[in-house]
């Protein structure tokens, strides 16, 4: 707790102290502090409500302060005050219509997810556990607080967090909750994909993804969530980045690629996922050549090599593989020593479809070794009677 981010939030908390309002770190740096985990994102939780914590600090932003919520911009680092609240009505399985703040702590922590996360936290270092967390975590059990089905009829995001940390934690889930989780999978269809994708992606990198998705399949959350979320097809791989969690998971559904639309990839993720299932394919099938070493970046190489292994024993080490890739004369056509420009010098004609021609058998050339990659070379090879093209 010496990082800059935890002096930012106890001095924040000073400040709310002095003039008689509650303050407490809450959440998940609670949680991973007792675990024994480093922590950057630190949370407060105050009795003073917004129009209380603003004129304390020199520079706040509202980031939400109609639930409550603002940004102290202290020197150090940024922290998240809330006021502690109560959520109103849930209508639409995700977001309360409406909140009422309180003053008392007890009941904020009453309103959240899992007792895990629901403790705080005094700059002494005492906790405050009104619902047993620490005693789950000590047992490693992720139990909704208070009734859990009321707490996934609220949130049904809730049940896939609980999956997340499954996956992260390597934690198991309390049979009351898991029973809960049973009742309201269906409710996940009323959530927006984006925020199920932020969940899936953090459980795609957690090392015990295997056990979430078995999670999933016991509690019918893979029959509601498209995609090949099978433990035994899982087991003994764990991705290394997200890429790699998509792009494994597509391997099973190769006629189903539009599934990266449904869960609203973005562009560059799409196209990362379809260039490590090409360069899988070419791994597994021939073996990587020196035009895949060329057209692939690293870490398309290495992911394609990562997955290759789980399915059968890869011809080359993700040591080879990049050993192979930075010794290739060039790394892209921007590396070439020559440019559209010198071409149409030397051949004395304007820009025409000969002119791309050119450039990728000059660039085929220069990966390949044929021809060393400095502009007299390359003139001397392709203005050459018998390569002139």
């Amino acid at each position: 707790m010496n990082s800059k981010e935890w002096q930012a939030a106890f001095e924040v908390i000073a400040t709310l102290q002095q003039v008689g309002f509650e303050a407490y770190v809450v959440g998940g740096a609670v949680r991973d502090t007792l675990l024994g985990k480093a922590v950057n994102d630190v949370d407060v939780a105050t009795s003073a409500l917004p129009l209380e914590v603003k004129p304390l600090f020199a520079t706040t932003v509202d980031v939400g302060i109609e639930h409550g919520t603002v940004l102290i911009v202290h020197p150090l680092a940024p922290v998240e005050v809330t006021t502690f609240r109560v959520d109103g009505e849930y209508t639409d399985h995700r977001r309360p219509e409406q909140v009422q703040f309180v003053r008392e702590l007890r009941e904020d922590l009453a309103r959240r997810d899992f007792t895990i996360n629901a403790m705080a936290l005094k700059p002494d270092g005492t906790v405050i556990d009104y619902f047993n967390g620490q005693q789950d975590l000590q047992q490693q059990v992720i139990r909704a607080v208070g009734n859990a089905k009321e707490r996934f009829a609220e949130d049904a995001l809730r049940m896939l967090r609980a999956v997340r940390f499954t996956a992260q934690l390597g934690f198991t889930v309390a049979p009351d909750t898991k029973q809960a989780m049973v009742q309201h999978a269906q409710d996940l269809q009323f959530v927006a994909i984006e925020r199920v994708k932020q969940e899936l992606d953090k459980m795609l990198v957690g090392k015990h993804v295997t056990a979430a998705i078995a999670l999933m399949q016991e509690t019918s959350i893979a029959d509601v969530l498209p995609g090949v979320w099978h433990a035994q097809k899982w087991f003994g791989f764990i991705p290394r980045t997200v890429v790699e969690g998509w792009a494994y998971m597509l391997h099973f559904n190769r006629t189903q690629l539009e599934l990266m639309q449904q869960y609203r990839l973005t562009n560059k993720e799409k196209r990362a996922v379809k260039q490590l299932l090409l360069a899988f394919d070419a791994l597994v099938e021939r073996g990587f050549t020196r035009t895949d070493y060329y057209t692939f970046d690293e870490a398309t190489l290495v992911g394609a090599v990562h997955m290759a292994r789980h399915f059968t024993s890869a011809g080359v080490s993700e040591q080879e593989v990049l050993a192979h890739k930075r010794a290739l004369p060039i790394q892209s056509r921007q590396e070439l020593a020559v440019n559209g420009n010198d071409l149409q010098e030397w051949r004395k004609e304007k820009p025409g479809k000969w002119l791309q021609q050119a450039l990728a058998t000059i660039e085929r050339a220069v990966v390949y070794g044929e021809v060393e990659n400095t502009k007299q070379h390359i003139r001397s090879w392709y203005c050459n009677d018998n390569n002139e093209r």
